[in-house]
C-alpha cells in the first residue's frame, strides 16, 4: 500500500502558484505585552526578514535607537508623510502619531524578503483592510493582571496613562477575532513566544496556496 501512495504523490503536478512568496507579517497586541522584545528576539535569532520601522511623534525613550526601534518625527513631518501617502497606515494614540512607512516596506517585498511590522490593534486592523493576505499575530500576556504588573513595572505612564492603557488592553483582547494567530509571551519566557512566531512563519511557507501580497 505504502508503494501506491508514494506514486500517487510522485503523479502530482506541482502548480506554479503553490508555495510562497513575499510574506507580510504583523506583530500587534496592547501595550505592555513584550511586542518590542519578540521583534528583538526574532532579530537575534538571525531570520532573514526585513523589519518595517515605524515613525512616531512620540519621545524617544532612554533605551530606544533612532531607525531601529521607530524613526521619531516631528509632528509636522509627520503631518506631511500623511499628505503625501507615504505611510501605509497611521493612528494618533495617547496623544502621539504613529505609522508605517511604505516606501522600505514596498521595495523589500519586491526583492522577495519577508517582511515584519509591529503596529497597535487598531493598525492591525487597518492593514487587514488594506492587506487581505497579511498574516496578522496577536501576542498577548498570559494573564490581565499579568499585563497590569508589567505596565506598572515599565514606569513610563502616569497613573492616568497606566489606567487608559489597562482599559485599553481590555477593548483590544475583543479584537482577536480579526488575527490568523495568537501567541502568548509568558513573563521571563520570550524565547518560547519567538519560537511561536517561527514555527508560525514556518507553516505559512508551507501552504498550498501562497498568500499574495501587494502594497
Amino acid at each position: 500500500m505504502s508503494r501506491v501512495v508514494a506514486a500517487e504523490f510522485e503523479a502530482v503536478e506541482v502548480d506554479s502558484k503553490m508555495g510562497a512568496g513575499s510574506l507580510f507579517f504583523v506583530i500587534s497586541g496592547p501595550s505592555g505585552v513584550g511586542k518590542d522584545a519578540v521583534i528583538d528576539g526574532l532579530r537575534a535569532a538571525g531570520a532573514s526578514l526585513f523589519f518595517a520601522v515605524t515613525a512616531t511623534t512620540r519621545p524617544r525613550r532612554r533605551h530606544e535607537v533612532a531607525g531601529v526601534d521607530y524613526h521619531f518625527v516631528s509632528r509636522g513631518e509627520f503631518e506631511r508623510m500623511i499628505d503625501q501617502g507615504e505611510l501605509l497606515e497611521w493612528a494618533h494614540v495617547y496623544g502621539n502619531y504613529y505609522g508605517v512607512p511604505k516606501r522600505d516596506l514596498q521595495r523589500a517585498l519586491r526583492e522577495g524578503k519577508d517582511a515584519v511590522v509591529k503596529v497597535d490593534v487598531q493598525g492591525a486592523s487597518t492593514i487587514r483592510d488594506l492587506v487581505p493576505d497579511a498574516i496578522l499575530i496577536f501576542v498577548t500576556a498570559e494573564s490581565m493582571e499579568a499585563l497590569e504588573q508589567r505596565l506598572k513595572r515599565r514606569k513610563t505612564e502616569s497613573g492616568v496613562d497606566l489606567e487608559l492603557r489597562t482599559a485599553a488592553a481590555r477593548r483590544e483582547m475583543d479584537s482577536l477575532p480579526l488575527f490568523d494567530y495568537v501567541v502568548v509571551n509568558r513573563d521571563e519566557q520570550v524565547e518560547f513566544a519567538v519560537a511561536q512566531i517561527q514555527a508560525i512563519m514556518t507553516a505559512e511557507k508551507c501552504r498550498v496556496k501562497a498568500r499574495s501580497v501587494e502594497l
